[in-house]
Parts: C-alpha cells; sequence; structure tokens
C-alpha cells in the first residue's frame, strides 16, 4: 500500500515540525511507544514533556526510556493533559513545537479508564496558547467504543470552529474501512 497508514502518518506530522533541541509533547503517554519516538527527534538537546493519569502507563513509559537510556530527555507527570499550562515552565510557553495525543484507553490496560471530551479539548486551547507558531497537534482518534464516538464528535465540532486565522485544521482516514477505524486530526498553530 502506497498510503501511510494513520500512526505512520502521525509521525510524519510530527517529524515534519521537530528538529533536534525542541521541546514536545506527549499528552498521552500510553505504553509509551510515541514518547520514545519523540526522545529520539528532539536529540539530547531537547525535552519531552508527558502526560498520563494512570501510573501503569507513567512506569511503563519511563522504564521504556530507561531501557534506550533516553530518560533524561523526557519528564513525565502523573497527571491529565489538561494540567499542560501549568506542568509545563513558562521558560517554555511558546516554544512547545508539536504535540501528540492517542486518545481512547491505554491498550492492554483498564477499558474504562478512557480520555474525554472536556480534558482533551481544555488541553487542545492549552497547547495553542504555548505552542510556537507552525507547531502541530496530532489527534490519533479511536472511535470504536461508546466514550470514544462521545469524544470524536465533541472533538470534530471543536476542531471545525476554530479560527483558520488562528490554526490550519485537516483530516485523515481511510473512509472504507469496517469497525470504527482511527483516524487522524491535524491542528497546525498559525
Amino acid at each position: 500500500m502506497k498510503l501511510d497508514g494513520i500512526l505512520p502518518f502521525a509521525r510524519k506530522l510530527i517529524d515534519k515540525a521537530v528538529s533536534p533541541g525542541d521541546c514536545v509533547v506527549d499528552a498521552t503517554l500510553g505504553n509509551g511507544h510515541d514518547t520514545l519516538f519523540l526522545a529520539h527527534l528532539i536529540g539530547e538537546a531537547g525535552l519531552v514533556y508527558g502526560f498520563d493519569i494512570q501510573e501503569e502507563a507513567v512506569s511503563t513509559t519511563k522504564k521504556r526510556l530507561l531501557e534506550e537510556k533516553l530518560g533524561d530527555r523526557v519528564q513525565l507527570f502523573h497527571k491529565g493533559h489538561e494540567h499542560i499550562f501549568t506542568s509545563i515552565p513558562k521558560s517554555h510557553h511558546g516554544k512547545i513545537k508539536a504535540a501528540i495525543f492517542n486518545l481512547g484507553y491505554l491498550p492492554g490496560g483498564d477499558k474504562t479508564i478512557v480520555t474525554t471530551p472536556g480534558t482533551t479539548i481544555s488541553a487542545i486551547e492549552q497547547l495553542l496558547e504555548i505552542m510556537s507558531p507552525e507547531g502541530i497537534i496530532v489527534l490519533v482518534i479511536y472511535h470504536g467504543h461508546q466514550e470514544g464516538a462521545l469524544e470524536r464528535d465533541a472533538l470534530l465540532q471543536f476542531v471545525k470552529q476554530l479560527d483558520q486565522r488562528a490554526a490550519h485544521v485537516m483530516q485523515y482516514q481511510f473512509i472504507n474501512q469496517q469497525n470504527n477505524p482511527p483516524f487522524i486530526i491535524a491542528i497546525e498553530k498559525r
């Protein structure tokens, strides 16, 4: 297949926005795969801020980073992404180049603990305030469960109302696949 799958496309978007030495955000640590990807991208002089409400996600991510000897490039927070603004030092406000969200529940974890529209929209608003111009937010939306469908609908309504003078918004998805395949919303700050 010549078309990029959802996760490879998400990483391509992030890769275009990030250079060594940059500050970035993993808004949903999950099993640490995106955090590790970001830690490699930003190099020794950069910094990844990672957020998750589940201790299991924080521990798994920390372990993955230590195995790769990348722990010094990442600051992990055992709290929700709705605390981005107050958790990231003011000295890095205006310097965040990218953020990624994998919405839904922790793969292999408790499926009753899910991301929610209110906290996700709050995190996006905070990021748009503290990101650098041309910074990018990538949301991978898993909507094959009831809460995911609610979050999808709220996010689509929210991003469609963003002023085009403030941000570019795009949607990338396969439209002929069954079982509610995930899709991407990408937001580039202007």
